[in-house]
């Protein structure tokens, strides 16, 4: 699976769940972390494990492999390592108090809402 492919298959399994304001970070050249964070957040902890269990689901189903996955009990804050894409899977308030856009301000963001209408 191509880094494209992971990213927007991760990317389809949350908007396929409804998540909100999804968007995707560019980190290459930021962090070593990641090439790319997506970064989206649900409205109760029922639907931010929807979220993050689709994105594992569909990954896997495609050939690509998680890495490791932290928070999905408490489903305030969701991290899903893909390797090359790291997803943010937040609860609301949590989203808006951690700022990642914000504290990643400098990172291009990657326009996908036309692939994941597709």
């Amino acid at each position: 699976m191509s880094e494209r492919q992971l990213l927007l298959t991760a990317a389809k399994a949350a908007d396929d769940k409804k998540a909100e304001d999804i968007m995707v970070l560019n980190m290459k050249g930021i962090s070593l972390i990641a090439d790319y964070f997506i970064i989206c957040h649900g409205n109760s902890d029922k639907q931010v494990q929807a979220i993050a269990r689709e994105i594992k689901d569909k990954v896997e189903e495609n050939g690509g492999s998680v890495k490791r996955m932290e928070g999905f009990d408490e489903a305030r804050w969701v991290l899903i390592d893909l390797g090359d894409v790291v997803a943010h899977v937040f609860h609301r308030e949590e989203r808006s108090y951690y700022n990642l856009e914000r504290l990643w301000g400098d990172a291009p963001l990657v326009n996908i809402q036309s692939e994941l209408q597709q």
